[in-house]
This record gives C-alpha cells, structure tokens and sequence, in this order.
C-alpha cells in the first residue's frame, strides 16, 4: 500500500507542475436534460423527441463516473443487468436487456457491431470494454434490428469515441487504487493525449492499464477438513488497451481512422464451486475502425463508416493439484480460438422539413477457427480438435431505410404527431433472406409530452460455432453443429410516456411485451426407439442445436432525473421483468435430429408435446437510486443504492436424465449501497474517494461464484488544456 501511495503522489506533483500553464477547465457537472442521440434513427435527435426509450450517458457522466468499467456502469441503467459486474474484475460480463438473452444485444462502436465469432454464442464479453477513450453511451430499449441487423433483439448499445477537443494541446491522467475485500488490490491507470488544429484537424493517443489482485472467485462451500481444496486461491487479472484515432472535422467533412488494442490476462477456474490452480485466459483483440461523412448542404448528407477486428483467446489448464501433497492429476488443456469481423457501410440522409431519413446498406463478413489439445498423462489419453478445415464463416449483405414524418407535411395543425417507419433487406450466407421493419407512431403534446408507441421486429443469426461444430457421434451420425438453423426472430412491442416537467424534471416509462422465436437451443439426443423413462447412457445419440420454440418477455421501466435545488439532485430507476419459454416439438428440424428424442440441456425437459418453463434464469426485477448534493462548488457527496430482486439461477442436476441437466434453484435479493465524495483540489485536478457495498454485504450474483465485498477507492482526475505546447 505504501508503494501505491507513493506512485499517486509522485504522478500528482507531476500533474501539479503542469498547472501553471493550463487554462482553467470547469469539471462541475453539466445537466442535460435534452442530449443529442443518433442511435435511435440514425439521424440527429433529442432524447425528448424520439419515440424509443433511450438513454445516453454523456461525457460529462463519463468523467464524473465511480464506476469500475462499463459493464458496471450499464448494470445501472433501467431493464439492463449484467452478470458478473460485482464479481472480481476480468470476470466474464454477459448483458441481459429487457430479459433477451446475451447474444441478443447489439454491441456497437462508433457504428460497427462488435462480437466473438469465436465464442458459442457470439456474445461479447463486455469485461473487455474499460471507461477510457469513451465520449458517450447511447443505449436503445427493443428491437433495432431494422438500423443495426442481427443480436438487436433487447436492445443495442452504442459506445462513441472521442474524436477532436478543444484546440491546441489536450490532456488527461487518471489514477485509481482501492481494496474490495480482504488482501485485494486494485491499480489502474489511464493517460490520453489530444491536440486538435484550428483548421479541423485532430490527433488522440490513450492508454489504459490495470493490475488486479483479487478474490477467489468460486465460492468456497467445502466444510469437510479432509477434503482437499486450494487455499486462499485468488484470481487476478491485468489488462492494457492502447488507443489512437487520427481525423479531420469541419462543417463539411468528418473523416477518421481509428486503432484499438486490448490485451488482458485472467485467472479462471472449473467452474461453480471447482477452483484451479492452473488456468488461464488470455485475449486480445485488435480493433481497427475508419469512417468519411460529407454534408453535401443543410439537407443531405453522406457516410461510410467501416472496421475489422481480429481477435484471439488462448486458454491453458496446466495439470491442477488434487491432493495436500502437491499431487497434480496430470492433464494438460490448451485451446486457441480466434475470430474475425469485417464490416462496410454506405449511408445517405435526408432531411426536409418534417421529413429525416435514411438509406443505407453494407456487407458484414465473420469467420471463426478453434484448435484445442487435451492430454491425460495417466489413462495415455490424447484428444484434439480443429476447424480449420472446415473454414467456419458466414457473409451477410443488407440494405435498409428509416423515414421519420410529421404531420406538418400535411398540415401545421398536425406537426404534434409524428411516425417512425423503417425496415431491412438481409441476406446472410447460409440462413438467407429475413426482412425486418418497425412501426413507431408518436404524439407531442404542448412541447413537454410525448406518447408513443413502437412495433419492431428483429433477428439473431445463428453463431457459427452452431453451425459448424464437428462433433459427430458415431451411432446416429448427428453432427453437433447444425447448418439448417434458422435466424431467431422477434416480435416486440411497446407503449410509452416521456414528460419534461420543467427544466429540472424529466421522467419516462414504457411497457414492453417481445416474443422471440425459432429459439435456439442446445440439446441431447436418446434412442427414438427406447420409451424415454428406460433410457440408459448406452442410448445416447449425440448433441446438437436446434429451433426448438419461443421466449417471451414483459415488463415496465421507468427512469426519472431532477435537480430537487442548486446543490441536490436526484436520480432513479426501476425495471419489473416477467419472462417464460414455450416449446414446439413442430418447431425441430427432426431431418438433423433423425427424428430421436430431444432432451433440453438448459432445463432437462424431453420434447414429447408442448411445453412450457417459467425459470428463465438472470432476469431480475432491479431498480436504482442516486442522489448527488454540493454543499459548494468544489464538493459533491454521492449516494448510491442498487437493488436485484430474488431471481433464478442454475446449477448441474444429475437426476434429469441419463446425463443429467440444468436446473434452476432460487437467489435471494440483494441490496448494494455505495458512498463518495469528489473534491476539486484545482480546476484542473480532482480527486474523489468511494466506498463501495457500504454495509459488506453478503451475497451471490451467479451460484457457485463469489461476489465483491467492501470496498474503497480513490481516484485522481487531471485535465490540462493549452494553446501552447
């Protein structure tokens, strides 16, 4: 700790000696009420005036943010929980919007779908995506398959970049340090660099790095003093990304090219409850992004916005001890997994009095390859696996269009009402064609009002890990992967309020009902000739995935912001969730399946005839509440309450069926508070110090795994900004 202390002082009297040249930056909090969001249609527009619910999180949040990184900072948000945000920094994060699953999600940056065409579900882990180099957030509510193609089910989630700043010579340091339980440690760094030229011309560098030494990670229920388990076995976790963006920007052109390496390296276990001593997950991704727009004049403009990304995972289990005596079980694991996305997109916009639209198309390209290698010394067993040659990939041409009108084209007695039309083309590779569109009719009243209402359909291609797998089980010949898979599809609608009270006061609140179909599942296959109560291990026939029937989920948000007085404000929010799955034996593709019987692994169910589960698993109620006071000026206390409400959860049940299955067991709730204080030492230096979980209390995000404890930490912020280098 003292050596940690004696880096922050160090860097803050580097800081302090840049002072006397800097211009004084104000760093009070701003209040927007009414920021700019392009996600929603891809066009300019006030949150006020769209008819979606949206939130953006500003670069004024960002920069007064407490929170760790940005899976915890978008676990804050209405209809939004992430599992894995209070567990040990580098766990893995999977986002939950509105109850959809965590592949259906729509991860963007700077308009380019980010995802792990390495992974089973194609999900992004969002434990790779930290705070730094972010201007803003913008998060939409609902289906958005029509503007941002396949995963936008629940919602998508757009994080911008910065671009240029103030002109002339632009920095800014951060360092932060803390504890969140017993013999943890937390240290992170960030340092970004900017110089922007009057003629429009900007150059960004910026570099982030943290070193975690953490909890252990699985919970720790072995009571039996004769069993062996490893001690005191913590999980720790390093990550570095490296970030620069060059461009030019003036009225009529905006052009960039932008570069992002991440790199981290995570301690993981077995599982639920197994530690190990010996594994590891290393990732990289590299993220190359590039984008020209041009304002032909006040009414028409035209963009291209592009990137690749290349990433690789190695994970290696190295003969984990079983025993006191240091005995290892003798196994070696080793797999690499790599991915690949291409994306390439044309966009026109017009806009008319009373009239945005936009037309665009582009092609997304994905490709994924896997090799692992396995070893048990002891039974001379060698297993290996690779699908290279199978070259895994998938391309996906699309074009769409999204029309906003307002009665004022008909009539200025109309120009309250207005509708959100939109729809796209897409034809990907081996699924083929899907069309989406959405209906959005909106109404403002007296300029502080605004219903409106939303039907939307959306899609999730099949990730190609289910496509492709080669797994092939000998006496059925069933592969696991499934190349008649067909896109999940959803339906979703909603009906909302937004009402600015005043200029202190806005508030929302929207009910939303979305049914997804051809949902994809994994599932064992048994003896179509055996009756399924005699089924025996010698009766199995492999396992594949499958269209199987429908998710459906409903609920209600509500967000709210006001400033009570000049020195208090106040924020809040609240999600109820109500979800359900429906089996249809109709729905299999039983030519893959040669007609034997299906078991679902996610709930052990045997499709003989519909069926029905209530135990969808994460999908808490939450809600949320923050109040910031400023005695004076240069001081903010904020207070921090979020509460998960009793949910589901699973675990391995070796009595549904001859192998076994998951099922779902009870979580209780949970109530988090968090406490800090944010002090501006200078105009250009802050510091703020936080108390996370307050009350150091006790519970589980996910069974089997440990959740943060108590925490503290501090936190310096510099800003220097001058018109001489």
């Amino acid at each position: 700790m003292q050596k940690t202390v004696k880096r922050i002082a160090g860097i803050a009297l580097i800081l302090l000696a840049f002072e006397s040249q800097a211009q004084q930056v104000d760093t009070t909090k701003v209040y927007q009420l009414n920021p700019v969001t392009i996600t929603a249609t891809k066009t300019q527009k006030s949150i006020a005036d769209v008819g979606r619910s949206v939130t953006v999180i500003t670069s004024d949040d960002l920069k007064n943010s407490i929170y760790n990184d940005v899976g915890d900072l978008l676990s804050r948000q209405e209809g939004i929980y992430v599992v894995g945000a209070t567990q040990n920094p580098g766990s893995l994060q999977s986002v939950f919007i509105r109850g959809s699953n965590s592949n259906q999600t729509a991860i963007i940056i700077d308009g380019i779908r980010i995802t792990d065409p390495s992974s089973v579900d194609n999900a992004i882990d969002l434990s790779e995506l930290s705070l730094s180099d972010i201007d803003r957030i913008e998060i939409v509510r609902g289906s958005h398959s029509t503007l941002y193609g396949s995963s936008a089910i629940g919602g998508s989630i757009n994080i911008i970049t910065k671009k240029s700043s103030a002109i002339g010579f632009n920095a800014n340091a951060q360092v932060k340090t803390g504890t969140f339980g017993k013999n943890t440690s937390s240290y992170t760094e960030n340092l970004g660099l900017n110089y922007t030229y009057k003629s429009g011309l900007y150059i960004n560098g910026e570099v982030f790095n943290t070193n975690v030494k953490g909890i252990n990670v699985t919970s720790d229920t072995i009571t039996n003093p004769n069993v062996f388990k490893h001690l005191n076995l913590r999980d720790n976790f390093t990550k570095t990304d490296l970030m620069g963006k060059a461009g030019f920007r003036n009225n009529k052109l905006d052009i960039y090219t932008a570069y992002k390496s991440v790199n981290q390296k995570t301690d993981i276990d077995d599982g639920a409850f197994k530690d190990d001593d010996n594994y590891q997950l290393d990732f990289k991704r590299d993220l190359i992004t590039y984008g020209l727009a041009y304002q032909v004049n006040d009414k028409i403009k035209l963009s291209y916005i592009g990137g690749r990304t290349d990433l690789t995972k190695v994970s290696t289990d190295d003969s984990s001890a079983v025993n006191k005596k240091g005995t290892t079980d003798r196994t070696f694991f080793e797999g690499i997994y790599k991915g690949k996305i291409a994306n390439n997109e044309l966009q026109g916009n017009l806009r008319l009095k009373g009239l945005d639209a936009v037309i665009g198309g582009g092609v997304y390209q994905e490709s994924m390859t896997l090799k692992t290698y396995y070893t048990n010394v002891a039974f001379n067993y060698v297993s290996k696996t690779n699908l290279d040659t199978l070259d895994p990939k998938a391309v996906t041409h699309n074009t769409f269009m999204h029309v906003d009108l307002n009665g004022i084209l008909l009539s200025e007695k109309l120009k309250a009402f207005s509708v959100g039309l939109g729809t796209r083309y897409t034809n990907h590779s081996l699924f083929g064609r899907n069309l989406t569109y959405e209906i959005n009719p909106s109404l403002k009243i007296s300029g502080n009002t605004l219903f409106y209402g939303a039907y939307t359909t959306g899609f999730n291609a099949p990730p190609l890990y289910r496509l492709y797998s080669p797994e092939k089980n000998t006496t059925s010949g069933v592969t696991r992967g499934n190349k008649t898979l067909k896109a999940e599809t959803s339906q979703s609608y909603e009906i909302g309020i937004k009402q600015k009270v005043n200029e202190n006061v806005f508030f929302s609140m929207a009910y939303f009902n979305t049914v997804t179909s051809n949902l994809i599942e994994y599932v064992y296959l048994w003896n179509k000739n055996k009756e399924i109560k005699s089924l025996s291990f010698a009766d199995y026939r492999g396992d594949t995935y499958t269209n199987i029937g429908k998710q459906i989920n409903r609920g209600i948000e509500f967000g709210i912001t006001t400033k009570i007085s000049n020195k208090l404000s106040f924020s809040g929010n609240f999600a109820l969730l109500n979800g359900k799955l429906e089996y249809n034996p109709a729905n299999v593709d039983t030519s893959h399946t040669k007609g034997n019987h299906i078991q679902t692994f996610t709930n052990g169910i045997f499709l003989t005839k519909k069926a029905e589960s209530l135990s969808l698993v994460r999908r808490p109620s939450s809600f949320n509440i923050s109040f910031t006071y400023n005695p004076i000026t240069k001081l903010a206390f904020k207070a921090d309450t979020r509460y998960v409400g009793a949910r589901n959860d699973i675990y391995y049940n070796n009595s549904l069926g001859p192998f076994g299955a998951l099922a779902t067991t009870g979580m209780e709730d949970y109530t988090l508070i968090d406490l800090s204080l944010k002090y501006d030492i200078l105009k250009t230096l802050a510091a703020t110090i936080k108390f996370e979980n307050m009350l150091d209390t006790k519970y589980n995000e996910i069974k089997g795994y440990s959740a943060r404890g108590k925490g503290v930490f501090f936190n310096f912020r510099y800003q220097f900004t001058s018109t001489k280098i």
